[in-house]
């Protein structure tokens, strides 16, 4: 167990990197909540030691997605409506929030590879160790990501 200070300030840094890849493999802010609740239960209760911030930071995000999986074979899972989520949140600028709604657009795989590389800072090789794949498959997933992003982004501009 860690100490209630070290556990505070470990929580209040990754909180919010756990919960958004939650919401980005879930869909559901509901579930997202219920998995870094989780996953900071899990980082309190342990005893492990970890090398370095890095260390840490992949075992929060291995965790997270276990614990995304777990979810995602529940047979009852609820499922919102994303488009009324993301009109609830703030966005600097229309493009931001156009974005946001292509990537919610994509499909699992390629919607966590465009979260891990580009928001959470994460390199290739690190997302294939995370997500457990070849990382020819990430660097697949990533073009393939930003192709489609680039078309549903063309296809919201001639509207």
């Amino acid at each position: 167990m860690r100490s209630t200070a070290e556990f505070n300030t470990l929580a209040s840094k990754y909180m919010d990197s756990i919960f958004r890849l939650a919401f980005s493999y879930l869909k559901s802010h509901a579930d997202a909540d219920d998995v870094t609740q989780n996953v900071l239960l899990s980082l309190y209760r342990t005893d492990r030691t970890f090398d370095s911030d890095e260390h840490l930071r992949n075992w929060l995000f291995k965790c997270t997605l276990n614990e995304c999986r777990k979810i995602w074979r529940r047979p009852f899972r609820n499922h919102e409506n994303i488009e009324d989520y993301a009109e609830r949140l703030f966005f600097e600028e229309k493009s931001h929030q156009d974005l946001f709604a292509a990537i919610l657009k994509l499909d699992k795989n390629r919607r966590l590879t465009i979260v891990l590389h580009y928001i959470e800072g994460y390199s290739i090789r690190e997302i294939a160790e995370i997500m457990a794949v070849p990382p020819g498959t990430v660097g697949t997933r990533l073009a393939s990501a930003r192709a489609k992003l680039k078309q549903y982004l063309k296809e919201e501009e001639s509207i």
